[in-house]
């Protein structure tokens, strides 16, 4: 399966846990770590959406932000001939190493996903990663 559920706006990748036989999913782009759990697909999107209204209530209540603030900011570290090479290719299109950062980055994030977002590549020692599609 491939994409993200989605919900007002919110995502969240999901986890096969094999061992106790769950979908796992978890909320992408929240600064709290808000999960959810289910047996089956049709389930799974019920307490999505229901982990998503909570979230959203519970945020208002206390007057946070319930998505993540981002500085705009990327500080990266990558082997310095990457980085030599990613230079030489701005340069050769005209552009400062951070507009064809962010212009390689978006394409990424476009390739990647479906929806245009990138899913976190974590694989626990009880879970394996998958993606829950939405369709």
């Amino acid at each position: 399966m491939t994409g993200t559920l989605h919900h007002k706006g919110f995502k969240a990748s999901v986890d096969v846990d094999v061992d106790d036989g769950l979908l796992v999913g978890r909320l992408l782009g929240t600064t709290d770590v808000v999960s959810f759990h289910a047996t089956d697909m049709a389930a799974l999107k019920s307490a999505f959406v229901e982990a998503v209204e909570d979230y959203v209530a519970t945020c208002e209540k206390v007057g946070k932000d319930p998505k993540r603030a981002a500085s705009g900011n990327l500080m990266i570290r990558v082997d310095p001939e990457v980085h030599r090479d990613a230079i030489e290719a701005a340069q050769s299109q005209g552009k400062s190493l951070s507009q064809w950062s962010e212009e390689v980055i978006k394409l990424a994030i476009r390739r990647n996903s479906a929806d245009g977002t990138l899913a976190p590549a974590r694989v626990g020692a009880r879970r394996k990663k998958v993606l829950a599609s939405n369709n």
